[in-house]
């Protein structure tokens, strides 16, 4: 167990990964520095930006457990990702939408790929702040060189390296209905926070 696992079955809070969307593309950028100053300012301790595309990894305490723990944990999640996107707001000048999972989560996420993946190939996880975003951006078949699945709570999707702009999917899930509500990110990039 690494120690920002052990940091999270502690007292002292619970480990979160958050995923903005949006930010570090089309001349809107999030330097790294300035996203680790708006997490402590909002609480987050212990806090690790993961390269220069939105990705922060924090601690934040964890709401008291009793006979309601999970719908505690579901209103702390929805508190602090409201309290991260206010202050990214307030800093950047523009709303950035953030999805936010447990890192214990993102974890079991990550080891559930279902596609191998091998030098050929991307493997990439999409997130969603909207399940029904993400529910209708698998309702349509999926056509080759795509492999798609369900996941829990996201779609895991493999493609061909050098088309990830470009397959089906791909233009699928960049049109304006998904866009708003998903991230995507490399199951690479995943391994090095979760």
């Amino acid at each position: 167990m690494t120690a920002r696992r052990v940091a999270a079955d502690a007292d002292v809070g619970t480990r979160w990964v958050a995923l903005l969307r949006g930010v570090n593309v089309g001349g809107v950028a999030v330097r790294n520095p300035e996203l680790t100053a708006v997490v402590e300012g909002i609480g987050g301790t212990d806090v690790r930006p993961v390269l220069a595309s939105g990705n922060v990894v924090f601690t934040a305490p964890a709401p008291d457990a009793g006979p309601e723990h999970a719908l505690a944990q579901d209103a702390a999640e929805a508190t602090l990702r409201h309290r991260l996107e206010r202050g990214l707001q307030d800093r950047f000048g523009r709303p950035v939408r953030v999805v936010l999972v447990r890192q214990d989560r993102l974890a079991a996420l990550v080891d559930a790929f279902p596609f191998p993946v091998d030098a050929a190939t991307h493997a990439y996880v999409v997130f969603s702040s909207d399940q029904d975003a993400l529910e209708a951006l698998v309702a349509d078949p999926v056509e080759p060189p795509d492999r798609v699945a369900v996941g829990d709570g996201v779609v895991y999707w493999a493609c061909p390296k050098g088309s990830s702009t470009d397959t089906p999917f791909a233009k699928r899930a960049a049109t304006s209905r998904f866009r708003a509500t998903t991230t995507t990110r490399n199951v690479n990039t995943l391994r090095r926070m979760a």
